[in-house]
């Protein structure tokens, strides 16, 4: 079945890379690839590489799409894990989470966008995250940026974990192996033309195209793209993230080092290591990466794998009766993959679902 949207542009620089080009600005001067095919990482090119052998040149679709089935059950399976370690979602949501989105399986199985394979990687190290290991955690997230940098929604809130779990040194070494992660799988690209590959690769300067946006598909094009309005996404998404780690994610350990304070004004010099809860860890994590979203500059449909899986836990983890988060879990669902507006149709009523005050 022929339902790819980015499958070709993929395709395309999956060829141009293996055909020995390494500099991003030469793809896009003989045209081999498409221009948003050439804003991910080098993480992306390996794993569409593979994709290419496997799938006869990009050919063959359906051999493709099973791929991407398989890769839908496995990040089911590590979700589901996931949500049975921190034990705060009954499990019958999770059935529901599974047989209601049309979209996420049309995102995973039929579209193919390289979405899935990042967010498989980011819940595995999440996964990891839970058990302690930080370590073989930080290098599967950082395998999940290098394939696309939506990823980097969820740094906050590793960081600050990590800074409270490890200490300041073990921090640095963590970040240290994030950054060789990205070096190494870079390096062919970084030999040949450094400036062209981080530039383009990790390109926070992006002008989006209005007629793509769904969450700001209400403005006029002229404020969509207005660099103020941009300027004051950031301004309160900082705010927003500083005020959660402040008063959510610091909030046990802040009481647990209250005593400690007193006794010793010096803590601030001190080595801290607080042992974070199972729920505490995915708290964090999926509010950085929801208060992300909530302040993207723009999200297309296929960006609602970033936090489809997250959605059961931050539903339960308001105050809510469980009547209600059911009601608002279903009825966000709908909104988002049913309600589906015409891409140049004009939007004269948007719908604004109601966020979950955490």
């Amino acid at each position: 079945m022929d339902t790819e949207i980015d499958w070709n542009a993929y395709m395309q620089e999956a060829e141009g890379f293996l055909n020995g080009s390494r500099d991003y600005s030469v793809l896009k001067e003989l045209h081999l690839v498409s221009y948003k095919a050439k804003t991910y990482p080098a993480g992306h090119e390996y794993v569409f590489s593979a994709f290419y052998f496997v799938t006869d040149r990009g050919r063959n679709l359906r051999f493709g799409q099973y791929i991407f089935a398989a890769l839908y059950l496995l990040t089911l399976a590590i979700v589901f894990r996931i949500y049975d370690k921190c034990r705060a979602v009954p499990p019958y949501v999770l059935i529901f989470m599974c047989c209601t989105s049309y979209r996420i399986h049309s995102i995973y199985v039929l579209r193919m966008f390289n979405d899935p394979v990042a967010m498989a990687l980011l819940y595995a190290s999440v996964l990891l995250f839970l058990k302690q290991r930080w370590t073989y955690g930080c290098i599967l997230y950082s395998l999940a940026v290098s394939v696309k940098m939506n990823v980097l929604l969820f740094a906050p809130a590793l960081f600050v974990l990590l800074l409270v779990s490890v200490g300041y040194c073990r921090t640095f070494i963590n970040i240290c192996c994030c950054a060789f992660v990205q070096l190494l799988l870079g390096l062919p690209f970084l030999l040949t033309n450094p400036v062209s590959y981080v530039t383009r690769a990790f390109n926070f300067g992006r002008v989006f195209m209005h007629k793509w946006t769904v969450n700001w598909r209400f403005l006029p094009e002229e404020a969509f793209v207005n660099s103020w309005f941009h300027m004051i996404l950031l301004a309160m998404h900082g705010s927003f993230l500083l005020w959660f780690a402040a008063t959510k994610w610091l909030r046990y350990v802040r009481v647990c080092l209250c005593p400690i304070f007193r006794c010793n004004l010096s803590l601030h010099f001190a080595v801290i290591h607080y042992f974070f809860t199972f729920q505490e860890i995915l708290f964090a994590m999926f509010t950085s990466n929801f208060i992300g979203i909530a302040f993207s500059r723009t999200l297309h449909y296929q960006f609602y794998v970033w936090y489809y899986h997250t959605l059961p836990f931050l539903f339960w983890k308001t105050s809510y009766s469980s009547v209600v988060r059911y009601k608002e879990f279903e009825a966000t669902l709908v909104v988002i993959c049913y309600k589906i507006v015409p891409v140049h149709q004009e939007v004269k009523h948007p719908f604004s679902p109601r966020l979950p005050i955490v």
